[in-house]
């Protein structure tokens, strides 16, 4: 017998890999997606626990815990590890997930691919925190590793942007086996309109991902070679420009903030049509809402920039270009709310996150607004006003949405219902607790706190107090989270085949009559 024929009888003798094996040598998207939402949940952990060290600082003023440089150390991983090791792969799980079964297809166009592209996290991940191991720490020059700040990094400085461009690439190829899938392999008679939500703000995403990640990629390359090769890309002494990397970041920085909520927005379309009992309200136009924030992604970058001394006619392009991305984005939030106008709403766990979501990322969205005016930008710019403004949307926005896609899909995956009671009290904790940490930082920074400090004047020791407190709040408030999970995979009340018409019995209950043909004879009375 032939080797091949050898490999061939030996493989169908001993069956597919089991135990280990099974994770890491699987082409299964299911399998896949489980992996890259277990990751995400631990690095939601270490992300978290940075968080803490923050906030514990912070608690009050002077230096408590912490020496300065470790501290801008934590602000900066824990950005990296927020955006590249959770919050995108969290995603990226709900689209291993989900979109197979939503298309009609049997699995991911590029099985192997789809393996290699989340093996690669964990790998950039470890990479990237073991920089805390190398002389001279982590590099602290926030995430946006502005040089010539960046340049001191020391040893650990190379091995953060090899972790990145790990990150990337991972990034790359999901994205590209999303597209494939997507474009290749719908069932018959599912034509790109009519595709769910979720599957259309992935496919967007997509190609914002394969678009903005090798601007990335090419930006810290940059560095890197200032730094070790004597180019002067960034260098002002050798005829360099440092504003030219905030160009670059920002071009790449800028669409990554919508490839992040763009699957949440997915998510959040799936969610309250179900528990509002009524088809989504204006679905193509909700499409175009999600293509026309992909497009206009890629023209607002420079007003992260208002500071650095640009025209005038650069500061009203940008300012205007940026109030009109709030245009589509207000379209999706009017049809959400139409879809459970006079709906039979219920109040599961996933759509109390769900509102919770547009609630507070309406929120995010309106400081979003006020930041994008030129001249008060100048008031706001690195103080803690920002970082109010992108948590807002990064946290009550996006990781709300993803909790609420996992709690909506947790019956579809296990086969069990997650305890409901315990679901509802993590919504209120996170809400409240989320609340509590992030809404005083809109004061502090209208007061004037500067953003990345260790230690801070006296004035603005109270809202700093409560800040911490809601951030260990939170915080904790996500191990009941896990609990919930792993109760729930661990076995639990069995999910029926109309999960989410639990516990009423409720079918689609709208005021108006049904339809004629449902009308059955009547019975016969004996």
């Amino acid at each position: 017998m032939s080797a091949t024929a050898q490999d061939i009888h030996d493989h169908h003798d001993h069956g597919p890999a089991s135990g280990l094996m099974r994770w890491v040598t699987t082409t299964n998207h299911k399998d896949i997606g489980t992996l890259y939402l277990v990751f995400a949940l631990v690095m939601l952990f270490v992300g978290g626990g940075m968080a803490l060290v923050i906030r514990a600082e912070l608690f009050q003023p002077g230096i408590q815990f912490v020496n300065p440089d470790f501290f801008n150390q934590m602000t900066t991983v824990h950005a990296l590890i927020m955006v590249f090791g959770m919050i995108m792969p969290a995603f990226a799980g709900f689209a291993n997930w989900m979109i197979p079964m939503m298309i009609g297809a049997p699995d991911m166009a590029l099985p192997r691919l789809n393996n290699w592209s989340f093996w690669l996290l964990p790998f950039a991940g470890v990479m990237l925190l073991a920089t805390f191991l190398m002389p001279g720490g982590a590099p602290a020059a926030g995430w946006t590793l502005y040089p010539p700040l960046s340049l001191q990094g020391g040893n650990s400085f190379p091995f953060t942007i090899f972790s990145i461009h790990l990150l990337g690439i991972s990034s790359i190829m999901a994205s590209i086996n999303i597209i494939v899938t997507i474009l290749n392999m719908r069932a018959p008679g599912m034509t790109l309109l009519k595709m769910p939500l979720f599957v259309w703000a992935w496919l967007i995403t997509a190609y914002l991902l394969i678009g903005a990640m090798p601007v990335l990629a090419g930006g810290v390359t940059m560095l890197l070679t200032d730094q070790f090769f004597g180019t002067s890309f960034f260098n002002a002494a050798g005829g360099g420009d440092p504003v030219l990397f905030q160009h670059i970041f920002w071009f790449f920085g800028h669409p990554e903030v919508y490839i992040i909520i763009l699957p949440a927005f997915g998510i959040v379309s799936q969610i309250i049509p179900t528990f509002s009992r009524k088809p989504l309200f204006g679905h193509e136009s909700m499409v175009f809402a999600t293509a026309a924030i992909g497009f206009l992604s890629y023209i607002v970058w420079a007003h992260h920039m208002f500071t650095v001394g640009m025209p005038l006619a650069g500061q009203l392009f940008f300012m205007m270009s940026t109030m009109l991305i709030a245009v589509p984005t207000g379209v999706k939030i009017f049809n959400w709310i139409s879809t459970m106008w006079r709906g039979s709403l219920t109040f599961e766990t996933p759509m109390l996150f769900a509102v919770g979501f547009l609630f507070m990322f309406t929120i995010g969205g309106f400081s979003g607004l006020m930041m994008a005016v030129a001249p008060v930008d100048f008031q706001y710019h690195d103080t803690y006003f920002i970082v109010a403004h992108f948590h807002y949307v990064l946290v009550p926005g996006a990781l709300f949405a993803a909790l609420g896609g996992a709690y909506y899909w947790l019956p579809k995956w296990t086969g069990h219902m997650y305890d409901e009671t315990l679901g509802k009290v993590h919504f209120w904790l996170s809400t409240i607790f989320v609340n509590l940490l992030f809404f005083p930082q809109h004061f502090l920074g209208l007061a004037g706190m500067p953003r990345r400090i260790p230690d801070y004047a006296v004035q603005f020791a109270d809202w700093n107090m409560w800040s911490s407190i809601g951030a260990f709040g939170f915080g904790f408030s996500q191990l009941l989270f896990v609990y919930v999970v792993i109760k729930c995979v661990r076995g639990g009340e069995k999910a029926s085949s109309k999960v989410w018409d639990r516990p009423f019995g409720l079918e689609w209950t709208v005021p108006s009559p049904a339809p004629y043909h449902t009308f059955e004879k009547a019975p016969e009375i004996k």
